[in-house]
């Protein structure tokens, strides 16, 4: 299989270049070795090189020995990498020199410097629409950033296709899997992450059935505001298994660890009316086939719960604009106020730039996200900050084009990065 290029190749350039080592950070294959690997001079496999445990346990400093740019896999094996990895960065005093992958985040006691020629990060997704070729990039996330977005019009794309996409993902290794093939594969890394990822990440032997039903809750409730009551909850009615809040801490925060659960914060701007803002983030699966898979749905029944295919839809289209976020310096937020009033994604610049966007499955909602968004920029208290670069409605089987009221419709196949 044929190596695709994937949008993070920029931000790993120019960290390589200002840094003398950079971590990628991303969910178990999401294709972070293959991508390190197009810049790597010389690999070090941590988790299959039989010798490291000796070496750590001898003189680790000879596995740091190779080429540069200097390609450490898999390094939370052997934690204690990291120290030895940041004092060669010292010595050297130059930049490039290591690329660490993981598909763990660090433990809370190793400390991740990010100054100047030491660490940066790079956070690496499940492929965009962008990278598999089914976004033409048309409508990009730069232009609704800055509010200058040149003429477009787009055809509609089929709900069929929509949902195959939902079920395969965005995984490097199902490009060219059938829909079939693609679930069987899902469920197994579903199987893998249950029985085997949760327990060596903890540290500490998981209940694969325990884990399998906060999976299947998160996956009912993928992209609403849920708290872990409202989880515990979930997994006694519909699973009838009793598993407690604590439990449910636990298991959510090595889900985190594992990079397979996101967290969309939420926005916090400044509005006119007295209605207080909501703090939850709302919580999706990394990529919307684990949701498929852990519920055991195939294509049949998300034809047949369109309602809650809009759900998964909303959460890849949640992953596409963080991914084209992230290629602009940007992050991907939530507003959600004690009016009812929500907006299902805002994406931020560091300098302050915004755009507001509502998701929708089909046609038949888009005059309700419209009526939503200006409401929206009615309630922004413009004394103390600026309306939003572009107000912008994605679609999935809808066609993309600019309304008279210069709302966007933007189908997920024209946006890109």
């Amino acid at each position: 299989m044929s190596y695709v290029k994937r949008i993070i190749e920029e931000d790993l350039v120019e960290k390589l270049s200002a840094s003398g080592a950079v971590l990628i950070k991303g969910p178990k294959s999401c294709g972070k070795t293959a991508t390190a690997t197009q810049f790597a001079k010389s690999v070090l496999e941590m988790d299959r090189d039989k010798q490291v445990p000796f070496i750590m346990a001898t003189n680790p400093r000879l596995l740091l020995v190779g080429d540069t740019p200097r390609l450490i896999d898999e390094w939370q094996e052997q934690s204690e990498i990291w120290n030895y990895v940041r004092h060669e960065v010292d010595d050297r005093k130059a930049k490039g020199q290591f690329i660490l992958t993981g598909s763990a985040n660090p433990n809370d006691d190793i400390k991740l410097h990010s100054g100047a020629g030491r660490f940066t990060v790079v956070q690496m997704d499940t492929m965009s629409w962008q990278e598999l070729a089914y976004s033409t990039g048309t409508v990009k996330m730069s232009d609704l950033l800055q509010g200058s977005i040149p003429d477009f019009y787009e055809p509609a794309i089929s709900l069929d296709l929509i949902i195959d996409r939902i079920i395969i993902g965005g995984w490097p290794a199902l490009l060219n899997e059938s829909t079939k093939n693609a679930l069987n594969m899902n469920r197994g890394y579903v199987d893998l992450l249950c029985e085997v990822d949760m327990s060596r990440v903890s540290g500490v032997k998981r209940d694969p059935l325990k884990v399998r039903s906060l999976l299947r809750s998160i996956a009912r409730n993928t992209a609403t505001l849920v708290d872990n009551k409202t989880l515990e909850q979930d997994v006694k009615t519909s699973d009838r298994k009793e598993v407690s809040r604590n439990t449910i801490t636990e298991y959510l925060d090595a889900l985190s660890h594992l990079m397979i659960l996101y967290e969309q914060p939420a926005f916090n701007p400044h509005i006119r009316s007295s209605a207080s803002l909501r703090k939850s983030p709302k919580r999706h699966l990394c990529d919307p086939s684990l949701a498929v898979a852990a519920l055991g749905l195939d294509k049949e029944s998300l034809f047949k719960e369109l309602k809650y295919t809009g759900f998964l839809f909303e959460s890849l289209a949640t992953h596409e604009l963080n991914v084209y976020a992230k290629a602009n310096d940007a992050n991907v937020f939530h507003y959600n106020d004690s009016y009812g009033l929500e907006v299902d994604t805002i994406v931020q610049k560091r300098n302050g730039n915004y755009a507001a966007f509502e998701i929708k499955l089909g046609v038949g909602f888009i005059d309700e996200a419209v009526e939503t968004l200006k409401k929206f920029i009615k309630n922004i208290d413009t004394t103390k900050m600026d309306l939003p670069k572009s107000l912008n409605i994605i679609t999935g089987t809808g066609m993309s084009y600019r309304r008279p009221d210069g709302i966007n419709v933007i189908s997920l196949a024209s946006l890109g990065k």
